[in-house]
């Protein structure tokens, strides 16, 4: 049973994007209909060349303006179905912060800004081209609560049109399985902020970042555990060979986590798993 709304901790989530305003409103959008009372979004801008910062603008004006109606009364009497207007976005229990960097520095520096700035007992980064499902914050702090440090689901694999390509069903966590046979967790995520003072930010001097950054908490002790239900549509771009998915990145990631993986069958085979 999940805890009363009242005493629900903030919950701060880091959105770094670089040049992806396509996307950037949706996945925003995905974060401030969260069925959770109260979040923190960090957004950084990660020196966009693109329309990133009139989005940001757009979505910014639209938080506070935006208005729509819904049907809600026949009055017989004048003839006429009666509208009740509201505001587009939740006006309370949202707060969002953009910070800029005035140049591109890369996906682990502007999330270590976005995390040097988060607030919440609970944090976690959305990349700006996914897509949180309505009760992911909410599954996943009740799961924290109930003793875990660190909280991963199952995810949809979506096209850019977002066409479901597949669903991506993760294992139950074990070391073993989850970062000794390959990385399988940390996409959609939720984990305690105290980790990061436990065991450090994101390496800057690696692609999978992430990766280093999950299993680092795993090997200090950290308690995981997995929500066996879709909680994210994650963006497919196999056919969009840009940044981390062009070629020579790509490569370099792979073998960066090869070398990880090496790491946590050494960890195994130490007895610490």
């Amino acid at each position: 049973m999940s805890r009363p709304k009242e005493s629900r901790p903030k919950v701060s989530l880091v959105v770094p994007v670089y040049n992806q305003a396509r996307y950037l409103p949706i996945c925003l959008d995905s974060i401030w209909f969260q069925d959770y009372p109260e979040l923190e979004v960090i957004l950084v801008n990660d020196g966009s060349t693109d329309e990133t910062a009139q989005a940001i603008v757009e979505y910014e004006r639209a938080l506070k303006q935006d208005e729509t109606s819904y049907a809600s009364y026949f009055n017989t009497q004048r003839d006429v179905i009666e509208r009740v207007r509201h505001p587009r976005f939740p006006q309370t229990g949202r707060t969002l912060r953009v910070i800029e960097h005035e140049k591109n520095k890369g996906l682990a520096p502007a999330l270590n800004t976005g995390f040097a700035a988060a607030t919440g007992e609970f944090c976690t980064y959305v990349p700006a081209d996914d897509v949180l499902l309505p009760s992911m914050v909410s599954e996943m702090v009740d799961a924290l609560q109930a003793g875990a440090d660190f909280v991963y689901a199952d995810m949809a694999i979506v096209d850019d049109a977002g066409r479901v390509v597949r669903r991506f069903e993760l294992p139950d966590y074990s070391f073993e399985r989850c970062f000794g046979d390959w990385y399988l967790c940390g996409v959609a995520k939720l984990y305690r902020t105290e980790l990061h003072q436990r065991f450090g930010d994101y390496d800057e001097a690696l692609l999978a970042h992430d990766h280093e950054l999950f299993q680092r908490f795993a090997e200090g002790g950290a308690k995981f555990t997995h929500i066996p239900r879709v909680l994210m549509n994650v963006r497919d771009h196999a056919k969009r060979e840009v940044d981390i998915h062009a070629p020579s990145s790509w490569n370099r990631l792979l073998e960066e986590s090869k070398v990880l993986v090496r790491r946590a069958r050494a960890h195994l085979a130490g007895g610490r798993g």
